[in-house]
């Protein structure tokens, strides 16, 4: 459940975030976060955390009142976070992966509101739920509900989902794909690769007992997709094959993510979801 305090603290990180960023060298925009393009457009409304060189000191010697100057970059991108429902995605000790992507997500969704751009947040499992991408809070605000409310099922159709869902994008768009990702390499690639000409971030979340496999003893392995059952002791020989495996199918995802320009980040959900966001920030 997304409660108010979060969306509360997401206002203090975008401040927070916005801070650390004005103080860099403005030149063309290269994330969400920093940075900003070439071609002014237009001005709106200053907002607490937004960069003071670009107010337009024109304007407040006119009427008074603090604007800043938007440049067509930051009028044209668009947020597009898409997060894996699927069964697996149900799977977790703490907090289920469905619950921390969706927060994880909304951060994306807070700084395109922040920064007065288009943002969507989507959902694919069995099917892709799509929503058309909208500017203001009455946007976030449903987009909280329909998370609230959503619960994970499903099988995950990676391929048949970004492929239907590159249909909506109708320009050079920020892409944030959330799942983890437990496909081949081939399959993510193939999946993701159309959307190689925008900013494209995969985040591949796990929860930290899939990090750790801290369990010992006889296990009956039931997968909540397919449903097959599995037999298995789980000891030091099984658990040094399996981080191995982990650390090689996180390697390939990260080869993925070269080949077609993407930023990849490890999440766990054992890590402060802040931390998180702001790491991702610091990094795109």
């Amino acid at each position: 459940m997304i409660s108010q305090d979060f969306l509360k603290n997401l206002d203090k990180l975008s401040i927070k975030i916005n801070k650390r960023t004005t103080s860099q060298i403005v030149g063309e925009r290269e994330s969400i976060f920093k940075g900003r393009g070439m071609v002014f457009s237009d001005r709106r409304a200053y907002a607490p955390g937004d960069d003071p060189k670009a107010i337009d000191w024109k304007v407040f010697a006119r009427i008074g009142q603090l604007h800043v100057k938007l440049y067509e970059a930051e009028r044209s991108l668009t947020s597009h976070i898409i997060i894996d429902f699927s069964a697996s995605m149900g799977f977790g000790k703490q907090i289920s992966k469905t619950n921390y992507a969706s927060m994880l997500g909304l951060g994306f969704a807070y700084m395109a509101l922040r920064k007065n751009e288009k943002f969507v947040l989507s959902t694919f499992s069995d099917n892709l739920d799509l929503f058309k991408p909208k500017k203001g809070k009455k946007q976030l605000v449903s987009i909280v509900d329909y998370l609230n409310k959503k619960k994970p099922s499903g099988h995950s159709r990676l391929y048949y989902s970004l492929n239907n869902y590159k249909k909506l994008i109708k320009s050079r768009s920020l892409i944030v794909i959330i799942s983890d990702f437990l496909y081949d390499p081939q399959e993510i690639r193939n999946a993701v690769y159309s959307l190689k000409n925008n900013e494209l971030i995969l985040i591949q979340l796990l929860d930290a007992s899939e990090r750790d496999l801290n369990f010992k003893g006889d296990f009956h392995l039931k997968d909540s997709e397919s449903g097959t059952k599995l037999r298995t002791f789980i000891g030091p020989l099984l658990k040094k094959i399996y981080s191995k495996n982990l650390q090689e199918h996180q390697s390939g995802i990260q080869k993925v993510a070269d080949e077609v320009k993407a930023k990849f980040f490890r999440v766990f959900t054992d890590e402060s979801i802040f931390d998180v966001f702001y790491k991702i920030a610091s990094k795109t």
